[in-house]
């Protein structure tokens, strides 16, 4: 198991974690929805869809995993960079920025990875 001691070596591996874009579009859907169902709570001072956060947000990201990307979450291993790094993906996603990103860590656009650039 790789060690990473930065984020900015992190960010590449979780990316090429990623590359496929359906993989990427169900996490976007799911972080998307944790974001609304934290709003939700903070606007309407309840806690119920707070509870909802973990399914929503590991749900939809744990079957992208499993059924498209066909590896393991990874949350697994690096449960707190993978968690910033899926909140940075969207960000990235949400300003379009993210091509550039995939584009550096190696991920092409018929979502595969570089094998000369694989971490």
């Amino acid at each position: 198991m790789r060690k990473f001691r930065t984020f900015r070596q992190f960010w590449p591996y979780y990316l090429q974690e990623h590359a496929r874009p359906l993989t990427r579009a169900l996490h976007y859907v799911g972080t998307s929805l944790v974001i609304l169902l934290f709003a939700i709570s903070v606007i309407r001072d309840h806690l119920w869809p707070l509870l909802l956060l973990p399914v929503a947000g590991y749900g939809f990201a744990w079957a992208a995993h499993f059924a498209i990307e066909r590896n393991r979450p990874a949350t697994f291993h690096y449960p707190l960079w993978s968690l910033a790094a899926d909140f940075w993906m969207w960000t990235r996603f949400v300003t379009g920025r993210i091509g550039m990103d995939l584009a550096m860590a190696g991920v092409r656009s018929d979502g595969t990875v570089d094998p000369d650039r694989r971490l």
